[in-house]
């Protein structure tokens, strides 16, 4: 007989596509010129506050954790990730904050500022070019479970799912844009529509808008749920921090 488990299992998805693949030639050509990429503001940005002091405290990101360039290779690959010291699930922003607050003894960010932005951006772009790897195990099972619940969950006045956009019609016309698979490995992304960069969550934000459904704050459980289940969708697709979106 066959278990819960293995009828419960996903099927083998086809080789994930950046959102990049499904942008213009214009768009693409942007994100491709670090001189060009306005992205790179927020990079640069976030560099000068990982040196420096954090808000009331003595300490900067620089004071524990060194030469960005090499200490945080790779790290953006790996979020969202549990805690090891009982805060649950965490993003990169979320881990940002965390370090603010037990590391260096200031407060924590607010969603959206510009800078967690900016140093969200800045570490996030040290992983640039390296595949997507975070881990589903034993320890984030749940989270990683009602992340794709919400996935699949139809909600809202216009009584649709992520996956009626990004599974079933990506790659089609949704008024002058192509729908995309809606990964998340360029965010921080600077999207035109913005005139300035934003988070996962911002965007993630606009869909709930998008089908009139309520909107959870950033930095909430179920995003960062959600955040989990795409991450483990987008698995072996390249940072591509700071992305450009139209």
């Amino acid at each position: 007989m066959l278990t819960l488990s293995a009828v419960a299992a996903e099927a083998p998805r086809p080789q994930p596509k950046s959102g990049i693949e499904y942008a213009g030639n214009d768009v693409r050509a942007l994100q491709a010129d670090d001189f060009g990429n306005p992205g790179m503001l927020w990079v640069v940005r976030g560099e000068k506050l990982w040196n420096a002091p954090a808000g009331r405290s003595e300490k900067s990101c620089a004071s524990c954790h060194r030469d960005a360039p090499a200490t945080m290779k790779g790290v953006a690959t790996r979020y969202p990730r549990m805690d090891a010291g009982g805060r649950g699930l965490l993003n990169l922003e979320g881990r940002i904050n965390q370090c603010r607050e037990q590391r260096q003894g200031t407060d924590a960010l607010r969603y959206e500022s510009e800078e967690l932005l900016a140093l969200t951006a800045y570490v996030a772009h040290q992983s640039r070019g390296m595949p997507i790897d975070v881990e589903v195990n034993e320890a984030n099972r749940k989270q990683y479970e009602r992340g794709r619940e919400t996935y699949y969950r139809r909600q809202g006045q216009m009584n649709l799912a992520c996956t009626h956009c990004h599974e079933r019609n990506a790659g089609r016309k949704l008024l002058a844009d192509t729908i995309s698979e809606g990964h998340g490995n360029a965010y921080p992304v600077y999207r035109l529509e913005w005139q300035s960069a934003g988070s996962l969550h911002r965007r993630l934000r606009a869909c709930y808008f998008g089908v009139r459904a309520e909107q959870p704050a950033a930095g909430a459980a179920e995003l960062v749920e959600l955040e989990l289940y795409l991450a483990s969708r987008a698995r072996g697709l390249a940072v591509e921090t700071p992305g450009v979106r139209r």
